[in-house]
């Protein structure tokens, strides 16, 4: 709002015209994040603490694990919360796609809410959504934003290869299926990772972060031209969602770090996961979402292959316990070092990630 209501003042008084640009928006759409996350956290974590929204823990987890059982849960809303309102005030509300990356972000939020209230209604982990039914509406939300993208004015097929810059395949309506995968992928990756304090929210603000920076480049034709990479009009836009989401999830991390004081539930990992994801297909990086996001996909790929392992061999495993993060935990590992070293791999991945932009 304060992108549409202050800009066209900038005949008037000259100082408006900052809010042109990019770079100072998503700069202040962090920090106006950052602090609604910060201010509310308290009331937040003491209104789900008389809803007694709290967190179930399973017994087959490690023991230290015991004591966080009824931590509030559902502090996604609060995530949630943060950047869009952060997104109004700052944000083009006209653009196709910060309006696009919004609707996932908030559709995605809906299904993780949805499954967080009603396991706090069953008060049991094996409460919440049916797995069909939560796969379903995930499916049929990337769909429609796959749809949107392809038939989208300017927007293309093509698929850009990390380290290539002439590996250009064209995917055809074969890109609507791969976009579906990438969103529902990376949204149930994220929330797979989020089983210790602070653990998702870390690589999620590297990730978003790092997107903001690719969003930058996408989005201005002489960079893009520089960098040889896909320029589209607009998607600039999306440094300021990344913005946004940085914010909020820094905030966040102010109680989420260990000891946790509430966790972000389904409703901030599915979110956020869905906000990568569409991120990555918006700015034409969506192979790079798996190195960006390499974490996830180690954690993703851990579960996996133990389910695999474990059925093809009658009960066997490869690791103690999956995701990752547990069996590392078994191992002996504290939960602080689990988390500040897969932080730690995070942010060297997402350096590599940004490397891809001259190395081609």
């Amino acid at each position: 709002m304060l992108y549409h209501f202050l800009y066209p003042l900038r005949d008037l008084f000259g100082a408006f015209n900052v809010f042109r640009y990019i770079t100072f928006r998503s700069i202040y759409a962090a920090i106006t994040a950052l602090v609604i996350v910060w201010v509310l956290g308290p009331w937040v974590i003491r209104k789900l603490q008389d809803m007694q929204v709290g967190q179930f823990i399973r017994q087959l987890g490690p023991d230290s694990h015991q004591a966080k059982a009824g931590t509030p849960t559902m502090g996604g809303v609060l995530i949630l919360g943060g950047t869009m309102i952060s997104l109004l005030l700052w944000g083009d509300l006209g653009n196709f796609y910060l309006l696009a990356a919004m609707v996932v972000t908030l559709g995605f939020g809906a299904i993780g809410f949805l499954d967080d209230y009603l396991k706090k209604v069953s008060r049991a982990n094996e409460g919440g959504l049916k797995a069909r039914s939560k796969f379903l509406l995930q499916i049929v939300l990337s769909l429609a934003a796959a749809l949107a993208l392809y038939y989208h004015p300017g927007y293309s097929t093509k698929l850009s290869v990390p380290f290539f810059k002439l590996a250009l395949p064209d995917l055809g309506w074969g890109y609507v299926l791969l976009a579906v995968f990438i969103l529902v992928g990376t949204a149930n990756a994220v929330n797979l990772t989020d089983g210790l304090d602070g653990l998702a929210a870390g690589p999620v603000l590297i990730a978003a972060a790092t997107y903001l920076a690719l969003a930058y480049v996408s989005g201005n034709i002489k960079t893009a031209e520089y960098l040889q990479i896909a320029y589209l009009p607009g998607v600039g836009e999306l440094a300021v969602f990344c913005g946004a989401v940085v914010g909020a999830v820094m905030g966040f991390l102010w109680y989420n770090t260990y000891p946790a004081q509430i966790f972000m539930g389904d409703t901030g990992s599915l979110a956020l996961g869905g906000a990568l994801g569409m991120v990555a297909l918006c700015t034409k990086h969506e192979i790079l979402l798996a190195l960006v996001g390499g974490i996830f996909v180690i954690e993703a790929v851990s579960v996996i292959m133990q389910v695999g392992f474990f059925k093809l061999t009658h009960g066997k495993r490869i690791f103690r316990m999956a995701p990752l993060h547990h069996h590392f935990e078994l191992k002996g590992w504290a939960e602080p070092k689990v988390i500040v070293r897969f932080w730690i791999i995070a942010v060297m991945l997402a350096l590599l990630a940004i490397s891809t932009l001259k190395l081609r």
